[in-house]
């Protein structure tokens, strides 16, 4: 099977055909701040501590995502297809880790990964297409950031602090600007399949966090990124 016939094929097998796809830009518009802390210092403490063996690989994401590390703790990257999404080994390593995706959020955690941005480096403007993106909800938790870390989400820019729990609508374009000479970023990233409780919690978000940097908008708008492409 050829690059093009896998790329259609996890196309097809990435759905979820008995849920209801999820209307993002009224439940959600860009980003929304859920109303949860969680204990920045013991996760980005865990994380650090992992092997340095786990790193060094896009852990099987392709296209724009190429640009980060990234290393799975529950389920695999779409393009390596119809794969059990159940937990890793890694996710063994990573107590607290289990304990914010499985019971901070009411919600049931499908795929879950670690992506890590090196420094200067974009994530393309780009949509996740597939069914099973219309139908989950995807959660970002910074583990290691800092001021300048962008991103991009229905035309908004944000900013995600350490200790936050963020919902993101990665229907609409979004993309990932780490503009620090030195510095990487690294993220918790899961998707959920959403209940009553998630989307009550949703509603008590914070939903006006957008801020106004044309200089962030350029980049994201240079010829470089200008395109949004499917997401993988």
């Amino acid at each position: 099977m050829d690059a093009r016939a896998r790329s259609r094929y996890s196309e097809l097998m990435l759905d979820l055909p008995h849920l209801p796809a999820l209307d993002k830009s009224s439940l959600i518009g860009g980003c929304v701040k859920l109303p949860l802390l969680i204990d920045a210092a013991r996760l980005r403490a865990e994380v650090d501590a992992l092997p340095a063996a786990l790193w060094g690989s896009s852990g099987g994401r392709v296209g724009v995502h190429r640009a980060a590390e990234a290393l799975f703790l529950r389920g695999y990257a779409p393009a390596e297809g119809d794969r059990p999404i159940e937990d890793r080994a890694s996710l063994a390593l990573l107590p607290y880790t289990r304990q914010i995706i499985e019971q901070l959020i009411p919600a049931r955690a499908l795929r879950c990964l670690l992506a890590r941005l090196p420094a200067g480096a974009t994530i393309a403007p780009h949509i996740d297409r597939a069914g099973y993106f219309d139908k989950t909800l995807r959660l970002h938790v910074p583990v290691a950031t800092h001021e300048g870390v962008w991103m991009l989400a229905a035309g908004a820019i944000y900013r995600m602090r350490e200790g936050e729990v963020w919902v993101l609508n990665n229907s609409a374009t979004h993309a990932v600007w780490n503009a620090h000479p030195t510095l990487a970023r690294t993220h918790l990233i899961w998707d959920v399949v959403p209940g009553e409780a998630l989307l009550a919690l949703l509603q008590r978000g914070e939903r006006h966090c957008e801020l106004r940097l044309p200089e962030v908008e350029l980049h994201f708008a240079t010829p470089a990124s200008a395109h949004a492409t499917t997401g993988r």
